[in-house]
Order: structure tokens, then C-alpha cells, then sequence
């Protein structure tokens, strides 16, 4: 496994797929900080990190901002053009990416991709074409478990482990 690129959906992935309103209209999202430590471990690690969602929201441009992504395609309607896009204007191989998705929508997607991940609570026909299948839904550290899976595969997960003891001991002298 060379995974280079790590691409996600939002809703069902990096949320928990429910749209919230608030009486003023406006949307609201919560995100996972698991899946805010993982990204940034798959960062600090080199991969790459996108978002391919066919919302538009504030609150997904504020957290791919806040976690450094590489890229945010938002609005995208048809989100395999989108991946193949991406990959021609970054010069990725598919074979290099993981996509996570998990609905109907994602499965073009997911057939392309090098590495196909799908949270717990993803749709039957998504998890059926997963090369990997997490145990916790979207939205609630399916993303981490992710990401620690493409590391432990691409042995760099113990670097991730090492750093963050490092820290911890640095900040005890």
C-alpha cells in the first residue's frame, strides 16, 4: 500500500451525517476531534488530505481550513468527475488515494480509488465494495481509525505514537 492522498466526503464521514438547522436558518456540523487528530497525524506523516462533498458549507470550509487540507471541492453533484479531477490536477495515481464515503453516491468514487474505506453505518452497497469497513460510524472517530489503519499498513504509525510521547515527556522536564 502507497497511499499519498487521503479523500473524504463530510456528511456520514467526517459528521454523522445529520443536518441541523437552527431557527435563523443557518446549518450547524459537529465534527470529531479523534478525526482532527488523525488528519493531522496523516499530515505529519505526508499524505494529503482533500474533501469531495456535494454540500456547501461554511462550517466544512472552516474545518478544512483549521486542519490544513490540500484541497476542498465543494458542491460537487458528480463526486467520481470530481476525484478524477483532482487527481489530473495534482498528478496523483488513483491507486495512491483512500477514499471514505458512505452512500450511493460515493461508490464511483470508491470503484477508482486505490484504497476504499467505509464507516460502520455506511450504506450495505458501500461496504460491500470497501476494502476496509471501520468500527466506528461517521462522525464519531471513523476517520482516526481510518487513518491509523493506512499508517499501521504503511508502517509510520509508530513515528505518529513516538512524536506524541516525545511531547509529553519534552513538556515533563
Amino acid at each position: 500500500m502507497d497511499i499519498k492522498w487521503l479523500v473524504l466526503d463530510v456528511d456520514g464521514v467526517l459528521t454523522n451525517g445529520h443536518l441541523i438547522y437552527t431557527s435563523h436558518g443557518e446549518e450547524i456540523k459537529e465534527f470529531h476531534v479523534k478525526d482532527g487528530l488523525g488528519l493531522t497525524a496523516a499530515r505529519s506523516c505526508g499524505i494529503k488530505l482533500a474533501i469531495i462533498t456535494a454540500r456547501v458549507s461554511p462550517m466544512v470550509e472552516r474545518r478544512a481550513t483549521e486542519l490544513h487540507f490540500d484541497a476542498l471541492q465543494m458542491g460537487e453533484g458528480n463526486k467520481t468527475n470530481a476525484l478524477r479531477t483532482l487527481c489530473e490536477q495534482e498528478q496523483i495515481d488513483l491507486s495512491q488515494v483512500a477514499y471514505m464515503g458512505d452512500d450511493l453516491n460515493d461508490l464511483g468514487s470508491l470503484q477508482l480509488a486505490g484504497l476504499a474505506i467505509a464507516p460502520a453505518n455506511a450504506a450495505a452497497e458501500v461496504k460491500s465494495v470497501a476494502d476496509y469497513v471501520t468500527t466506528a460510524e461517521g462522525g464519531a472517530g471513523a476517520v482516526r481509525e481510518a487513518v491509523e489503519y493506512i499508517l499501521k499498513e504503511q508502517n509510520m504509525w509508530s513515528q505518529v505514537v513516538e512524536t506524541y510521547k516525545q511531547e509529553a515527556h519534552m513538556q515533563g522536564q
